[in-house]
C-alpha cells in the first residue's frame, strides 16, 4: 500500500484534493490539507496528487 502525505510547508490550501477525494483529504482549521486515511477505493490518489497545483501531495 502506498503512503499518502501532504507537505504542509508547500500546501496552499486550495481545496482541490478535498473536492476530488474527501474520504482522504480535509482542509483543517489551519487552512492546510491533511490526510485522514491512507486508503480510498473510489478515488485514484495519484490523479489527485497530480492535480495539486503546488505538488504538495506525495504518494510513495
Amino acid at each position: 500500500m502506498s503512503k499518502v502525505s501532504v507537505d504542509v510547508s508547500t500546501c496552499v490550501g486550495c481545496g482541490l484534493c478535498e473536492q476530488a477525494c474527501p474520504e482522504v483529504f480535509e482542509i483543517q482549521g489551519d487552512g492546510i490539507a491533511h490526510v485522514k486515511v491512507q486508503v480510498c477505493t473510489s478515488c485514484n490518489l495519484q490523479e489527485v496528487a497530480d492535480s495539486c497545483p503546488v505538488n504538495a501531495i506525495k504518494i510513495g
